[in-house]
């Protein structure tokens, strides 16, 4: 089990090594999951969030269960595959905080299915606001395969404007299939009626 204290991760320098780069992104990834859904508070729920282990050289193909607590309490995290389990603590006010400051209105939510691709790609996005970070990091493991992005139509709309942005100004030829093939997955379903709101 790892033991972490989130203090140790943030603001590390520039000649860290990529393990503990990848280790800091991966922690880092699991809080703003399990604080994205302030309604999952105390429930484990598995996250679209890929295990990072690679057990024979091969990437693991679980994802990441989390139970979120309240702070001071930590976060705890398991890979639903291999086992790969631990608890984050002083999580809590860090930049991958997203819990809500303020009440908000409740809309209905619908349940879009995306690949796993397009998931990776939203959670790649640099210029989202709290909001749609919320979604991103919010989204669900599909049984089938897949991530579920819940969202309110106004949300969903302000997410394929960030991604939309964020691919006309991206340099990098490779990312930028990416990040298109992830408008067109998001725009497409936001032009399909949903039937499965919540």
């Amino acid at each position: 089990m790892l033991v972490s204290d989130l203090n140790h991760f943030l603001d590390l320098s520039d000649d860290v090594p990529a393990p503990a780069w990848r280790l800091a992104q991966h922690f880092g990834n699991i809080v703003r999951a399990a604080t994205a859904g302030g309604e999952r508070v105390g429930d484990r729920w598995t996250s679209a969030l890929p295990c990072r282990r690679r057990p024979g050289h091969r990437p693991c193909r679980g994802r990441i269960t989390i139970v979120g607590h309240q702070p001071p309490a930590p976060i705890q995290w398991r890979c639903n595959e291999c086992a790969d389990e631990g608890v984050i603590s002083n999580w809590e006010d860090s930049p991958y905080d997203l819990r809500r400051r303020r009440l908000t209105a409740v809309s209905a939510l619908n349940e879009i299915n995306i690949t796993d691709e397009v998931a990776a790609a939203l959670r790649e996005l640099m210029l989202l606001d709290p909001d749609c970070e919320r979604l991103v990091f919010g989204m669900h493991a599909h049984p089938g395969g897949g991530a579920v992005l819940a969202a309110n139509e106004d949300d969903l709309e302000e997410l394929i404007g960030g991604v939309a942005a964020e691919a006309n100004h991206e340099s990098d030829r490779r990312r930028r299939r990416r990040l298109d093939a992830a408008f067109e997955a998001l725009n497409t379903a936001a032009q399909t009626p949903l039937l499965n709101g919540r």
